[in-house]
């Protein structure tokens, strides 16, 4: 797309939306400041680099097998390299524990160090790009059904300690790059039947967190995550969403919302403005569920437009980190990096772009039809233009230009892969 078309369109809609209000340049200095948190697993399927060959367990499936998945670390940081040109901003990257540098060692999850990470570090100040992280309690010999919840006191021992060294390794990530590296914790804990005993294993789930943050660190927060359900674990999930808001709260913890981890019919966007209100910040991990928690790409639907417009509506940019979680083998990785986190974008610009001081106003004085009908007008208002422009300024391909960029990349890269 030539780029005099772009700055004609721009323009012109910097002039319709100042019509109802709206400053563009102003859109675009707040989008220019988000930084989405880029999930390492989608460019390996959640392999990892311990070398165990097992399978993924714990309610995690990646379907599909599109060929040229990134086979170790450095096919990895190649791939998020690329993606991450192919994307409009500076965002940040988020890394399971299962993704150290071991060097070919046996080393078990109860034994990592921030030295197994010092090479991510490095890759990570030459790129300009901050790191966030994640303790890894599936697809491990331990992990089982329970790990955190386990009434075993070896077992979840060894979850314990691998949490807290999970916690000292993202201690070490935001300290090496001045801002604090965002530690999420979910684990899969449940039953694939009935239970008669709910309240023990969440009290011994409550009581192993509350081991795991006995230290406390200046360089890292902390965030819990909740899910309904698991694949195997279908009957009951300790960590549900009732316990961890209640752990959050009591905690002072950062909660995780993944878009996928609740009921089809609940709007994750309407439990933004509640946690704000008892909570210091709030992470989400976005994805699209179909049916179930299937992490598909992420695309420009209604759930993750509601969710931005929330954000912004709660005047909560700066309280709500975004993280992406997802992964597609079923089509080529890098895309769905693009694809994924260019929706998530164009879901904030459009959140940006919202008359919101006039809709206020309609609704504190109770006119409904006009709040109705503004909402309706703007959704066909050109926010697309505004989108563009920030591509063109962030010297990222415009519109779907950016889809050659990633078939010539699996032609030169990707596809050689064995």
């Amino acid at each position: 797309m030539k780029t005099e078309l772009i700055e004609k369109a721009y323009a012109i809609a910097q002039e319709r939306y100042a019509e109802i209000g709206v400053d563009t340049e102003r859109a675009l200095e707040a989008l220019q400041r988000i930084s989405l948190s880029l999930h390492c697993w989608q460019a390996d399927d959640v392999t990892g680099f311990e070398n165990r060959g097992g399978e993924l367990t714990g309610g995690i499936q990646a379907t599909g097998n599109y060929p040229g998945k990134a086979r170790n670390v450095g096919e990895l940081r190649q791939d998020i390299v690329k993606a991450a040109s192919l994307i409009p901003g500076k965002h940040r990257l988020n890394l399971h524990a299962i993704y150290g540098e071991f060097g070919g060692e046996a080393v078990d999850r109860d034994r990592i160090e921030p030295r197994h990470f010092r090479g991510w570090i490095d890759w990570a100040k030459e790129n300009d790009m901050k790191l966030d992280f994640n303790s890894t309690s599936f697809s491990h010999p331990k992990s089982g059904d329970l790990s955190l919840a386990n009434p075993d006191p070896a077992i979840r021992d060894f979850w314990i300690e691998h949490t807290r060294r999970c916690r000292a390794i993202a201690e070490e990530m935001g300290r090496a790059q001045g801002d604090p590296s965002i530690m999420n914790i979910w684990i899969h804990d449940g039953s694939k039947d009935l239970t008669v005993n709910r309240m023990m294993y969440r009290e011994l789930l409550r009581d192993s967190l509350d081991r795991i943050f006995e230290t406390e660190y200046t360089h890292m927060k902390d965030c819990i995550e909740s899910k309904v359900f698991g694949i195997g674990l279908e009957s009951y999930t300790v960590g549900s969403n009732d316990f961890y808001i209640g752990y959050g709260v009591s905690r002072q913890k950062i909660v995780t919302l993944d878009t996928g981890h609740f009921h089809p019919t609940e709007s994750v966007a309407d439990k933004i403005s509640s946690l704000l209100l008892f909570l210091p910040e709030v992470m989400l991990h976005v994805s699209r569920p179909v049916r179930w928690d299937s992490d598909h790409v992420t695309i420009l639907n209604d759930d993750t437009l509601e969710l931005c417009k929330e954000i912004v509506r709660c005047n909560a940019l700066d309280r709500v980190h975004i993280g992406l979680d997802y992964f597609d083998a079923s089509i080529n990785r890098i895309g769905a990096y693009v694809v994924g986190s260019r929706a998530t974008q164009k879901c904030l610009m459009q959140a940006l772009l919202e008359p919101l001081a006039t809709l206020r106003s309609h609704e504190a004085a109770g006119r409904g039809f006009e709040r109705l009908a503004l909402l309706e007008e703007s959704k066909a208002l050109p926010w697309n233009a505004v989108w563009d422009e920030f591509c063109l300024r962030n010297d990222v391909p415009v519109g779907e230009a950016f889809i050659a960029e990633v078939q010539q990349y699996e032609r030169d890269v990707t596809s050689k892969r064995r």
